[in-house]
């Protein structure tokens, strides 16, 4: 049982004993509204046991969803299909909100909080080591790759390169479960367990695409 729910059901019980039916607490008890506010002061208090594995995650993670966000963003100017157009506007708002969910969850914190900045195919992420050697990211070569291709091509190479940076990301996830220490914040552990879920249901979706792509003539890729 994750200690969230301990604290809720230990809470729960003590309320319901001190509201227990014609019963009349003795004068010393706590009171119900006391008993919440003790409740919550311990759940907020729980919602802060994180450890430096999860802050590594976050602020990885922010960098990796920042690449995500300069790869939509080419979608619409270099021709992409309107299914391709539709799928990395998706990926944009979905990601871009859990960016700044986790830049909120680093504040919150006290620690560091990255600065995305994106220019054009260039990002740059100041305030911590961000590197290009996280799992899926694309070379600065592959970023040059997809920001030539236009139509049909255009779309090809972003779902293969979108599938690549998803898995990375899930790579990241399930390297952050496999450690003990790790998610002892539960708004880690949601946001990981999210993320892990929507990008492997994203990646069957461009599979999908890509398969349907790979059988269109080219002169019927719009």
């Amino acid at each position: 049982m994750r200690p969230r729910t301990r604290l809720a059901t230990g809470a729960l019980q003590a309320l319901a004993i001190a509201a227990c039916g014609g019963t009349t607490p003795p004068p010393n008890s706590s009171s119900t509204a006391e008993l919440e506010a003790i409740y919550w002061a311990r759940t907020d208090s729980t919602r802060m046991r994180f450890t430096e594995t999860d802050v590594q995650f976050v602020t990885g993670m922010i960098g990796h969803h920042a690449q995500a966000l300069v790869m939509g963003a080419l979608a619409p100017t270099h021709g992409a299909s309107s299914s391709v157009q539709i799928l990395a506007a998706r990926i944009i708002n979905s990601q871009q909100d859990e960016i700044n969910r986790m830049q909120q969850w680093l504040s919150e914190r006290g620690e560091p909080v990255p600065e995305v900045m994106i220019k054009g195919t260039e990002l740059m992420v100041h305030g911590t080591e961000y590197t290009l050697h996280m799992p899926g990211m694309l070379t600065p070569e592959q970023m040059r790759e997809l920001d030539e291709a236009q139509g049909k091509e255009f779309d090809n190479v972003f779902l293969r390169y979108m599938i690549q940076h998803h898995r990375g990301a899930v790579t990241m996830v399930e390297e952050l479960f496999g450690q003990e220490i790790a998610t002892q914040d539960e708004g880690v552990f949601k946001l990981a367990s999210y993320i892990q879920a929507d990008q492997l249901t994203e990646i069957v979706r461009m599979g999908r695409m890509l398969t349907a792509l790979s059988d269109l003539p080219l002169s019927g890729a719009r």
